[in-house]
C-alpha cells in the first residue's frame, strides 16, 4: 500500500488558488490539512481568500484544516510551523511547496527590464521557500520511513513563459526535488515536481476576464485548482510511488495514468505538445 490514510499534510501558500484547491482535495480524503499562507482576514490580499476560510472549508470536505498564518520568506516562522506540526500530530505524510510571490507585473507584456524588479522576488518565496520548508520537515517525513513532497511548477521551467524571473523559479525548483530526492532516497521518501497546466484560479479568471477578447475560450480546458491535489492523492495511494521520486511529472500525464479525473468528470489535456517534455535529469551521483 502506499503512504497511510488519515494523513497529515502541509500545503504551503493555501490561501486561494492551486494552494486552496490542493488542501481542499486531500481534506476529502480525511486528511489533517495544515495551511499556510500570510491572509489573515478578507482585504489583507487583491484576491478573496484566508487561511481560516480554507481551514474551514478542508474540515468542512471531511477532513481536519489548520491554520497557520505563515510568511514563507521568514524562516523563523517556517521552522515554528514545522515545530507545530510535530508538536500536535508527531508526524508528517506530505508536503506540497505551493508558496510563490506573484507580482502584479508578472503577465504584463513587454521585457523583463520594462518590469518591476521586484519579480526577482519569486526566487524567494518560490525557489528559496520550497527549500527552507523542505529543510524543516525534512526530519519528520524521515522519522516516518516514508513521505511525499511534490513542488508545484509549470512548463514555464523550460519554455518561455512570464519571462526569466519566473523561469528560473521554476527551473529551479524541479532540479531541487531531483536533488533532495538522492538525499531522500534511503528513507523512503519521494520528491518531486509536478507540472501544471492552465488553472482557473482566482487570478486567471480575473485576468481573463479583463480582457475576454484575448483570452475566450482558453478557460474550457483549464484544469481546477482541485486537480492537482488529487494527483498528489493517487500517488500517494500508489504502493510504488518511490518510482516517480527525483522527476519532473506533467500532471495531466498522471492523472491518465492513475485514471484521475478532475471535477465534473473532466479530463485535462496535457500540454507537452505545446509547451515540452519535461525535464530529463541525470542520475549520476558524482562523489
Amino acid at each position: 500500500m502506499g503512504l497511510q490514510h488519515n494523513r497529515v499534510v502541509v500545503v504551503t501558500g493555501a490561501s486561494r488558488g492551486v494552494g486552496k484547491g490542493i488542501a481542499l482535495a486531500l481534506a476529502a480524503t480525511g486528511a489533517t490539512v495544515y495551511v499556510t499562507g500570510r491572509s489573515k482576514k478578507e482585504g489583507d490580499a487583491a484576491l478573496p481568500g484566508t487561511v481560516f476560510a480554507t481551514a474551514e472549508a478542508c474540515t468542512a470536505r471531511g477532513g481536519k484544516g489548520i491554520a497557520v498564518v505563515c510568511d514563507h520568506s521568514d524562516d523563523a516562522q517556517v521552522k515554528a510551523l514545522f515545530e507545530q506540526v510535530k508538536s500536535e500530530q508527531g508526524r508528517l505524510d506530505i508536503l506540497v511547496n505551493n508558496a510563490l510571490f506573484v507580482p502584479d507585473d508578472l503577465v504584463k507584456p513587454g521585457p523583463f527590464w520594462q518590469k518591476d524588479l521586484n519579480l526577482i522576488d519569486i526566487t524567494d518565496v518560490g525557489m528559496r521557500s520550497s527549500y527552507v520548508a523542505s529543510y524543516y520537515a525534512a526530519p519528520l517525513l524521515v522519522a516516518n520511513g516514508q513521505g511525499l513532497v511534490v513542488n508545484t511548477s509549470s512548463f514555464g521551467a523550460t519554455c518561455y513563459m512570464h519571462g526569466p524571473a519566473y523561469g528560473a523559479g521554476k527551473a529551479a525548483v524541479d532540479k531541487m526535488a531531483h536533488d533532495m530526492a538522492v538525499d531522500f532516497k534511503a528513507y523512503n521518501v519521494a520528491c518531486l515536481s509536478i507540472w501544471m497546466g492552465l488553472i482557473a484560479t482566482e487570478r486567471t479568471v480575473a485576468v481573463m476576464a479583463a480582457e475576454p477578447e484575448l483570452y475566450n475560450g482558453m478557460l474550457d480546458g483549464a484544469e481546477s485548482p482541485e486537480f492537482t491535489g488529487r494527483v498528489i492523492d493517487a500517488i500517494a495511494n500508489d504502493p510504488d510511488y518511490m518510482v516517480l521520486t527525483g522527476r519532473v511529472h506533467v500532471g495531466a500525464e498522471l492523472a491518465l495514468n492513475y485514471k484521475v479525473q478532475d471535477l465534473q468528470g473532466r479530463q485535462p489535456m496535457s500540454n507537452a505538445a505545446i509547451f515540452g517534455e519535461p525535464t530529463e535529469f541525470n542520475d549520476a551521483i558524482v562523489e
